[in-house]
């Protein structure tokens, strides 16, 4: 394997990212906790927020866990499952349509509202509006490569699909193998690059938040409430 720019960005830099991503998130609880915080603009303007905010997280969720099982997921799996290879792009294809529809409408709503909310530009950090802008335009890549897909589809092609999953799959089990992103259309290299780089950039935004997710919240025990009787 010779070593040159395609191979740092798709050998070794998704190691910098996830490296940097864990370690920094550690380093951060550890020693800046006050900072360990979502920052929630809301009480200084409402306008929007509730529409823009739900699009947004829940676009970001799908495409979350859109990206883990379909990439993660081993090949053989699907086939065990009856899921042919032009079924799954198909499945890719619609539900990242969807999913990163909203998370680039959510996310560009937010990232005006920071930008032009005079309340909420005062109160907001740099880093602040240039991850949202980030997020936003790595959607934007993503949600253009569905283009190539569904050319791709039409032709009865998988082929990029599986490439992407196992270069994904080997960056996982440490054995990268960039060379299976060699003969894959620019744009998805682009939007491979601009996602890894939200790992980099995490333990440095509000978005750390993730790590303290209330899930507990929904198992929790109800609460008794007395009523006061005068």
């Amino acid at each position: 394997m010779n070593f040159d720019l395609h191979t740092l960005l798709y050998g070794v830099y998704p190691y910098i990212a996830l490296v940097t991503f864990a370690l920094g998130s550690w380093i951060r609880f550890d020693n800046e906790q006050y900072t360990w915080k979502s920052d929630s603009s809301q009480l200084l303007s409402k306008a929007n927020m509730r529409l823009a905010s739900n699009l947004f997280h829940v676009g970001m969720l799908g495409i979350f866990f859109g990206h883990l099982i379909g990439l993660v997921t081993p090949h053989g799996v699907f086939q065990a499952l009856g899921i042919s290879d032009m079924a799954h792009q198909g499945i890719a294809i619609f539900a990242g349509g969807i999913f990163g529809l909203m998370v680039i409408l959510g996310g560009t709503m937010l990232w005006f509202r920071r930008l032009f909310n005079k309340r909420v530009r005062a109160a907001s950090r740099w880093m602040d509006i240039n991850i949202l802008g980030w997020l936003v335009m790595t959607a934007i890549l993503g949600f253009s490569t569905i283009f190539w897909s569904i050319g791709h589809a039409e032709k009865g092609d998988a082929t990029v699909m599986l490439r992407l999953a196992e270069w994904v799959q080997s960056i996982v089990v440490l054995q990268p193998n960039p060379d299976l992103l060699r003969g894959v259309d620019v744009v998805y290299k682009i939007h491979i690059f601009l996602g890894l780089s939200v790992f980099l950039f995490f333990p440095f935004t509000r978005l750390v938040h993730i790590w303290s997710a209330p899930i507990g919240y929904l198992f929790r025990a109800y609460q008794i409430v007395r009523a006061k009787r005068v």
